[in-house]
């Protein structure tokens, strides 16, 4: 691998073409690691600057997948793979997901399993189905489904089996993943999260105090452990864009405390007097020190961290935490519940207690040669048994009632949360819900960095979300 400088040719294209070259030369095969940017720098003589943006562009191209704190990695699932005609390719967030495709898998069925980072995960769907290179099966943020099969990514599963889907599926799912009859299925939930608020007992109660229920008592208990100890960020939370659709998560279930939908009656019901209460409530906490301002560059774990760490008493979040927190405060999942308390959010003015769901979904794509060898795995990897193991491992809700019945006993976090996903509200289906989930995030941003006041950010999201659906905007008067 050399570079010449002297050339009219960008140092960081010589070297995104080197590292090209040699993958396709099979020096760096499907799946293996590549040197790291400081490796690269010293082996080439070349700056960081370049080294990076070559990276970054194999990686917008799906050439390769870079894994946080892991490394980066010639991605499994690009180019062909020679003898690999009989495989099923499928692409999983995380390494449970994996774990649990290896145990369902079953012979003739060989599974060449590529792990992507959630955070990377939607770009390199796309980007593969662009290419004509989709996996056969893949795990999806289920919010997804609606605009990725209605998009013509995925199948209908209703179409490749619909007796098990009527008959087994769905009268099995809790809800709110049930769907009706005259409704498409574009993939199966496998487990599900929900959102709300996780607290250290500890702090709590050396404070004298005990979880809020309501907006004032949250303020209240906030107030009470600052008094107790300043060093302690009494609440924090994903506060912007850079923690991305976990930022938008714990906004959306703060908002559903104060009876707030995002769309009602087929248009923009965001701009309303309960959006611009939550945002107030937002802004006073953070005006008053009772929760940090920094949290709008927080990432989508370090809220959670900060708990583990006793740096903060309370922290908006979501059940799928669990295991981070766990391993964060070195300690066994099962034992979690001596430590924390996890709640739904507290209630608003004009509502209630309050949480909304959220889950990860198998789906077939429809760029798959073997779709009914794909729904085979799928339906190995949803059956109540898989999902009993998965949570068991990461203490998440299994989706199917028949599971939760299994873990139940063993798993009182996950009965407990199972509970709360009964009455959880659902993000809203749009096929755009991408680029509303980012406007979202930027509304909370711009009132936690005193951009704009509440009412401004609400009217101004309102707007552009209703450019993006297309749908009319209502505005109430203030």
């Amino acid at each position: 691998m050399q570079i010449d400088p002297r050339q009219p040719i960008p140092i960081y294209f010589q070297l995104k073409t080197l590292i090209f070259e040699e993958i396709l030369a099979g020096t760096y095969p499907p799946g293996s690691r590549l040197p790291t940017e400081h490796e690269l720098c010293e082996r080439l003589g070349v700056s960081r600057t370049p080294v990076s943006r070559a990276l970054s562009e194999l990686a917008d191209e799906g050439v390769i997948v870079r894994k946080r704190r892991s490394g980066t990695f010639v991605n499994p699932h690009w180019g062909p793979r020679p003898g690999a005609r009989g495989e099923l390719r499928v692409i999983v967030s995380d390494k449970g997901f994996e774990d649990q495709i290896v145990a369902a898998e079953q012979p003739p069925v060989g599974a060449n399993v590529a792990v992507v980072p959630f955070a990377d995960l939607r770009r390199t769907l796309t980007l593969a189905v662009a290419e004509g290179l989709a996996p056969d099966l893949a795990v999806i943020d289920s919010v997804w489904m609606k605009e990725m099969g209605e998009s013509g990514f995925l199948w209908d599963l209703r179409e490749l089996d619909e007796d098990w889907v009527n008959q087994e599926l769905s009268p099995d799912l809790l809800p709110p993943f049930t769907a009706t009859e005259s409704e498409p299925v574009y993939g199966a939930v496998a487990e599900a999260n929900v959102a709300g608020m996780w607290y250290r007992r500890d702090v709590l109660g050396e404070a004298g105090v005990m979880a809020p229920t309501s907006w004032n008592e949250l303020i209240t208990v906030s107030q009470a452990i600052a008094d107790y100890d300043p060093s302690i960020n009494p609440l924090v939370m994903p506060g912007g864009t850079r923690a991305g659709e976990t930022t938008t998560y714990c906004l959306l279930a703060l908002l559903a405390t104060n009876a707030v939908a995002v769309f009602a009656d087929g248009s923009v019901a965001l701009d309303s007097d309960g959006t611009v209460e939550a945002l107030r409530l937002v802004r006073t906490l953070v005006e008053t020190g009772l929760m940090p301002s920094e949290v709008v560059g927080y990432e989508w774990d370090r809220a959670i961290g900060h708990l583990a760490r006793r740096r903060a008493a309370m922290s908006f979040g979501g059940s799928y935490e669990a295991r981070s927190l766990a391993t964060a405060s070195d300690v066994a999942i099962d034992e979690l519940d001596d430590i924390y308390g996890f709640v739904p959010m507290p209630a608003g003015p004009r509502g209630r207690i309050a949480s909304v769901a959220g889950g990860m979904a198998y789906a077939v794509f429809r760029q798959t040669k073997r779709p009914q060898l794909a729904l085979s795995l799928l339906r190995s990897a949803v059956s109540a048994e898989s999902l009993a193991r998965l949570a068991r491992s990461t203490s998440k809700i299994p989706t199917r009632r028949s599971a939760v019945e299994i873990v139940k006993d063993e798993k009182p976090f996950v009965a407990q949360t199972a509970v709360i996903l009964e009455q959880a509200f659902m993000r809203p289906e749009t096929e755009m819900y991408h680029h509303v989930s980012l406007q979202l995030q930027l509304m909370l941003e711009h009132v936690i960095t005193l951009q704009l006041p509440p009412a401004a950010a609400a009217g101004r999201a309102s707007e552009h979300i209703g450019a993006i659906t297309g749908m009319k905007v209502h505005h109430a008067a203030f």
